[in-house]
């Protein structure tokens, strides 16, 4: 299997890495809790297509090593650029979904954009969602702290009662099986406690709109309008608003899981995007 080690602290970390090697490259980030598997509604039919799609499993998570230290944004950006060294990979699109927006922004603000030509990000919890200085109309922290209570008290019990609205089951068109909801939340179930405990930690501290007009390349974000782990206007529409020269695309009737319930939607707006920035990176080495 494929591993890497963090030249934070030396964690060994799986990724998957599909398509043809010298394909337009795009790099996966999953939400908490999940991991590559995730995405596979999006890597295996771009990979089919041509694009080499790499997806990180977070420490923790997945196949990963298990850590108690390492869950701070600076460190799991710095688990990213790794992959991005370890494979030697130039031009890469990275796409985030829910906290791993998080990790890709922090990971361009921090490393730069040397290798990463592109972001996408989809139904992200960036810039942030508690309530703060920067967020005042964000989340009150004391339901932050009553929902992390019920969560370490019974994360399979939480994650069950929330599956519905995280994929937003109630609007016309997001059909998941039971038996898809249920891998779901075996998957989640996979991410250590430590590690579930510890990234929930970061989304509730999270602020990062003093980064974002520092992005300077193109940005996709894409964002249901039903997403109750996010919604929309403190989340998205933030995002859009605040990334130079970014393009929006919200999802009517889409909540968090739209990587399940928009699959062939999401696949191909990403191929859109992946491949306009391969016309360009074609054209400019042209020049």
């Amino acid at each position: 299997m494929p591993y890497y080690e963090s030249p934070v602290d030396g964690t060994r970390l799986h990724y998957t890495d599909h398509g043809p090697a010298d394909g337009p490259v795009a790099v996966f980030i999953a939400s908490a809790y999940l991991c590559s598997e995730m995405w596979e509604y999006q890597t295996l039919p771009l990979a089919e297509a041509g694009f080499r799609c790499v997806a990180l499993d977070r420490r923790g998570h997945g196949r990963s090593e298990d850590t108690w230290n390492g869950y701070d944004l600076d460190t799991l950006a710095d688990d990213v650029h790794a992959l991005l060294d370890h494979l030697d990979l130039r031009g890469v699109t990275l796409v985030g979904h829910s906290v791993g927006t998080a990790e890709v922004i922090r990971c361009l603000t921090r490393h730069g954009g040397a290798r990463v030509a592109r972001a996408a990000l989809v139904a992200g919890v960036s810039p942030g969602l508690v309530r703060s200085p920067n967020l005042p109309e964000g989340i009150d922290p004391a339901l932050v702290r009553t929902d992390e209570e019920a969560f370490r008290r019974d994360r399979a019990g939480w994650f069950t009662h929330f599956a519905d609205d995280f994929f937003a089951v109630q609007q016309p068109g997001n059909d998941v099986s039971p038996a898809y909801v249920s891998y779901m939340i075996d998957r989640c179930l996979v991410a250590t406690p430590r590690a579930a405990t510890a990234v929930r930690a970061v989304v509730a501290g999270l602020d990062l709109t003093a980064e974002l007009p520092d992005l300077d390349l193109p940005v996709l974000v894409v964002h249901g309008t039903h997403d109750t782990s996010a919604p929309l206007a403190l989340t998205g529409e933030r995002l859009a608003r605040l990334i130079p020269g970014s393009t929006m695309k919200v999802y009517e009737n889409g909540g968090h899981g739209l990587f399940a319930t928009h699959a062939a939607r999401l696949t191909a707006d990403l191929r859109e995007f992946l491949e306009a920035g391969a016309v360009r990176s074609t054209e400019s080495a042209a020049a």
